[in-house]
């Protein structure tokens, strides 16, 4: 459905207008119309491109839509695809934002997204004097919020690893821990998928051959460039942690089963020895030494006392009790 239609001039609103006199605002002169759709039906996004003259590959892209972030230029206009992304409860909800930008236009495209991008209007129409830009001051504006959006996910995911780290080694459950590095992990891979694309795509539009609509605003398009560079770094930093969190636990989880191993085989030291003296005594031939001592009964259970004692403070030393 159509959220917006307004068109601009001059870097000032002009007025809220019907789909309709679209054609007539765009002939304007220093005029653009900024045109903001959710989860439009494929009628609606036909109807944006007869107005506007759309390219048809870019039409296409968005009627599919689960598009990789990308930047695309069709005969001086840009198509940019944008992952939108939300935090809902402990897991992440990936939409998406597909603008269509030209000098006479911005139809900015929101799917499978609740929160929607009202801020964004409201910041371009408080600063007339970048909006002088035209769509191209609107088009970072869009950007630039929407990779600011994923830094809150970034310190949430970050202060959920560090929370794993501290119960690594609070005897907490091994499996619980694994399940939620794999998690933390999973969620990374969302974020990575989001901007490590971007980061290349952002580079066309303040270095080299810049696009017209963006020529004047390339220290802007640097500023979401760096920021999408510091996103990238940190997500990569975060993955290692992640890694060698799983490592770490593995570790432990050998240890602690070393530990046990030894623990059992002390204690069955220490059952062995009584049950083979034990053993001996107990085959009842004629001819046994010490049969008929007075003192061999309490001799053999004295003896297998000592050599249990022996034997526990041995492995007592040894750290395997």
């Amino acid at each position: 459905m159509i959220i917006n239609c307004v068109a601009y001039q001059s870097g000032r609103k002009l007025a809220d207008i019907p789909v309709d006199e679209i054609s007539s605002y765009v002939a304007r002169p220093d005029c653009f119309v900024w045109v903001a759709l959710k989860d439009p039906e494929p009628a609606e996004l036909q109807a944006m491109q007869h107005e506007f003259g759309l390219h048809e590959l870019a039409v296409e892209d968005a009627q599919h839509g689960h598009q990789r972030p990308k930047i695309e230029e069709y005969n001086g206009s840009l198509f940019i695809v944008l992952h939108l992304i939300e935090r809902i409860d402990e897991e992440l909800n990936v939409g998406e934002v597909l603008i269509f930008v030209a000098p006479q236009y911005v139809l900015s495209v929101r799917s499978r997204a609740e929160r929607g991008l009202a801020d964004v209007r409201a910041r371009c129409e408080q600063e007339p004097e970048l909006l002088r830009h035209g769509a191209g001051y609107v088009l970072y504006a869009l950007m630039d919020a929407i990779v600011d959006r994923y830094f809150p996910i970034l310190d949430s995911i970050e202060s959920a690893i560090e929370e794993i780290e501290e119960s690594i080694f609070a005897d907490q459950p091994a499996r619980e821990q694994i399940e939620a590095l794999y998690s933390a992990k999973r969620r990374l891979m969302i974020l990575k998928h989001a901007t490590e694309p971007l980061l290349e795509a952002t580079a066309k539009l303040f270095g080299g051959r810049v696009p017209q609509l963006c020529a004047a605003l390339q220290d802007y398009f640097r500023d979401v460039y760096d920021h999408l560079l510091r996103l990238n770094q940190a997500t990569d930093s975060l993955r290692d942690m992640v890694t060698t969190g799983i490592s770490v636990t593995i570790s432990l989880i050998s240890i602690q089963e070393n530990a046990v191993t030894k623990r059992l085989a002390s204690y069955g030291a220490l059952i062995a020895v009584p049950t083979l003296i034990a053993g001996v005594y107990g085959m009842n031939f004629q001819n046994m030494p010490e049969l008929g001592w007075l003192w061999g009964y309490p001799f053999a259970l004295v003896l297998m006392l000592g050599i249990d004692l022996y034997l526990f403070y041995r492995f007592r030393n040894a750290k395997w009790l």
